[in-house]
């Protein structure tokens, strides 16, 4: 939990209350449904949730804007950045049903009343979002068509409307067909060796 604290130091009682709740429970869900790596459980804070919120260092999101979160999983990086923008609204989506379901009775044990999480598949949302974010559920040039028609034109961002995808290792080859695609660093904001070849490609349309 500290980790936490060291990279947003302003959050708030309620906000550390539930950051700090996370831990014990993921770790009973993951004891029933495993939805994340047992090896991965000693490192949750750093690779799951700072990972997610590492997206809240490249952009702060407005309130009352939308974001589409696919392939959530357990609830990465969608339950984590929810705490930290309680004014917008999370729509949480993957087609796995007992994903869905854990995310679901853990949103409602955080009190998180900003998520909606459903089962689905990215093709079958049709609502419009301002950004759909992601931890690499697949190769950008497979991902893109799959949401780039939920993507709202009318941005109100410092960042234009689009994806921001958490991605690692060298992406010029995955990029190339993307050259309005921009990469950020996670090593610059998080000075831990998890983060080296850690980044955020946001793309716009």
């Amino acid at each position: 939990m500290e980790i936490i604290l060291k990279y947003f130091p302003n959050i708030n009682l309620a906000q550390k209350k539930q950051f700090d709740s996370l831990f014990s429970i993921y770790s009973e869900w993951n004891s029933k449904i495993n939805i994340i790596s047992r090896k991965d459980m000693d490192s949750f804070y750093e690779r799951h949730v700072l990972h997610s919120l590492g997206i809240a260092k490249v952009l702060k999101f407005h309130s009352k804007s939308c974001v589409l979160d696919v392939g959530t999983g357990g609830g990465f990086p969608g339950i984590p950045l929810a705490i930290l923008f309680p004014e917008v609204q999370f729509e949480l989506i993957d087609s796995i049903r007992k994903k869905i379901k854990v995310v679901q009775e853990i949103g409602a044990y955080l009190e998180l009343k900003n998520i909606n999480a459903q089962q689905m598949r990215a093709e079958q949302y049709t609502k419009k979002v301002d950004f759909v974010v992601s931890r690499a559920v697949a190769q950008m040039g497979s991902f893109v068509p799959l949401v780039k028609n939920n993507i709202s034109p009318k941005s109100n961002h410092k960042l234009k409307n689009g994806i921001l995808y958490l991605k690692g290792g060298d992406l010029t080859k995955e990029l190339k067909n993307f050259p309005k695609a921009s990469q950020y660093s996670l090593y610059n904001y998080f000075d831990r060796p998890f983060f080296e070849t850690k980044k955020i490609v946001h793309l716009s349309f």
